[in-house]
């Protein structure tokens, strides 16, 4: 039986070509292995597009506005505000709830699982309401998609999930009397908990130079725009400065600002609907997996 595999929407033009040649060799998979000179032939092409828009569409990303939700959905807006994980994810930067449009966003993430877009699609309907793009882009039901869980050795556990928003929150110090349901060896001192999860998954854009940067949410904006839906609810975080971008950006952004605020014209959403920019690839099915090791020492020191 051949393994599973999932198509990805992969957004190449502006990337160096070794890292294009180093994911269609490495990533994709075919009936045979795919040719570097038609690749390299390939990603000329695309680049030439890319740099030509530099010029055609100069500023297109530039004065990006943030809109009013419409009054029907305020009901809504005030839910996610009372929402406990919202205003966690949201305490150093604070959020304001706009309304954006998707083809003037600045794309930040260059591959999107197509799979994971027909699921979304599926669930969303040919005709989804104004009330159920809302909810698609910042779900405040926060539903939890399967995963499995178990002990692996001594002092290691492992999380494993279809949905690759697993990830390690964050870890905490524990009073014991916020611990239930657990029969101690011995009086408890305190507990060390690792927190493994899901992102807030809410649909969000930092504002910087005049610009929003899509930050999270990239499957649900491509699933929205697939359905013809042009402008969507995003969180908008409004940043001083590129400093700002450690404390929230993600790891795309910090590693090459430049690309995203300092090009005439930056990779945008609505790239990933340009065959000239945009292609295809065929990659093996993966899924997510968190690993926790932990480590204890017991000294007596003077």
């Amino acid at each position: 039986m051949p393994a599973p595999t999932d198509d990805y929407a992969y957004l190449y033009a502006h990337v160096p070509l070794n890292d294009f040649l180093n994911y269609m060799t490495e990533q994709s998979v075919g009936p045979s292995a795919p040719d570097a000179r038609q690749l390299a032939e390939e990603w000329r092409g695309a680049n030439a597009h890319f740099q030509n828009l530099q010029q055609t569409e100069a500023g297109w990303a530039d004065g990006a506005a943030v809109g009013s939700i419409p009054r029907a959905l305020e009901p809504l807006i005030r839910q996610v505000a009372a929402d406990a994980i919202f205003r966690r994810s949201f305490s150093a930067v604070p959020g304001e709830i706009g309304m954006v449009e998707l083809d003037r966003v600045v794309a930040s993430q260059k591959s999107i699982n197509l799979s994971h877009v027909e699921r979304l699609k599926a669930e969303l309907g040919p005709n989804p309401t104004a009330e159920a793009v809302f909810r698609a882009s910042l779900p405040f039901d926060h539903p939890v998609p399967e995963y499995r869980s178990g002990r692996v050795g001594k002092d290691s556990y492992v999380f494993v999930s279809e949905s690759n928003d697993l990830r390690f929150l964050e870890s905490v110090l524990l009073p014991p009397e916020q611990l239930t349901d657990y029969r101690p060896l011995g009086p408890l001192a305190g507990v060390v908990g690792v927190m493994v999860g899901y992102g807030s998954n809410f649909l969000n854009c930092l504002a910087l130079e005049r610009r929003l940067v899509l930050n999270n949410g990239f499957h649900r904006a491509y699933a929205l725009r697939a359905l013809g839906v042009t402008h969507v609810p995003c969180v908008v975080q409004r940043l001083s400065t590129r400093g700002d971008l450690e404390s929230v950006g993600r790891p795309a952004i910090r590693r090459d600002p430049d690309t995203f605020f300092g090009l005439a014209r930056p990779p945008v959403m609505k790239d990933f609907f340009d065959p000239r920019l945009s292609r295809t690839v065929c990659r093996r099915h993966r899924t997510r997996q968190v690993r926790v090791t932990f480590t204890v020492e017991e000294l007596d020191v003077p």
